[in-house]
């Protein structure tokens, strides 16, 4: 099963859409939002190319209730977890959060396959070593909107746990070995930015 994983669009229907399409034409079958959508009616053109839509609404929260009721209206497409989603597609345990560092933390935990955050506004995908002596995937997709920061999205395969920074409009970036483990970067932080990464 592939999902294109967006986050941070700040009310920008029309990229959330693109990438909804782009990802819909290359085999996505649902959409993971990572938070930061703001309005409601800024998700429904996204939403109307049919996919199913696990969506939380990270820290500019826009109207709850609005998302509450378009959940309600339709059909069972619109999976609105709240402030975290914990939730399974194709067998993967996925944990779904707005907050980067709070994504790297629950990567570490061992609980899940895949853990999904935004906020950074830098698309990152890379393995994080878990306190179980395993590894869980931690993907950013950056901001679909664009906003200080290229309009990426990431096209995930669960059944290969393989993933893809998409740039709007153009093909995947390449990819590099996996980062060093540790927070991601914050436009604050001193720290330094890790590489982005695909599984082979």
């Amino acid at each position: 099963m592939k999902v294109c994983i967006v986050s941070d669009s700040h009310d920008r229907a029309e990229p959330l859409a693109q990438a909804v399409r782009e990802a819909q034409a290359l085999g996505a079958e649902a959409v993971i939002h990572c938070g930061d959508l703001i309005g409601a009616q800024s998700l429904k053109p996204a939403l109307a190319l049919g996919l199913p839509v696990h969506l939380i609404h990270g820290n500019n929260l826009g109207d709850t209730q609005a998302l509450h009721r378009l959940a309600a209206a339709s059909e069972g497409r619109l999976h609105y977890h709240g402030v975290d989603g914990r939730f399974e597609l194709a067998g993967r345990r996925i944990f779904l959060v707005h907050y980067d560092d709070y994504g790297y933390a629950m990567a570490c935990t061992g609980h899940w396959d895949l853990v999904c955050c935004g906020h950074s506004h830098r698309a990152e995908v890379r393995l994080v070593p878990n306190v179980e002596g395993g590894s869980s995937w931690l993907v950013n997709p950056g901001t679909v909107a664009g906003l200080a920061a290229p309009s990426t999205w990431v096209l995930g395969d669960l059944a290969a746990l393989h993933f893809e920074v998409h740039t709007l409009g153009s093909a995947p970036r390449p990819a590099s070995a996996p980062a060093a483990i540790g927070p991601a970067a914050h436009p604050s932080d001193d720290r330094p930015t890790p590489t982005m990464a695909t599984r082979p």
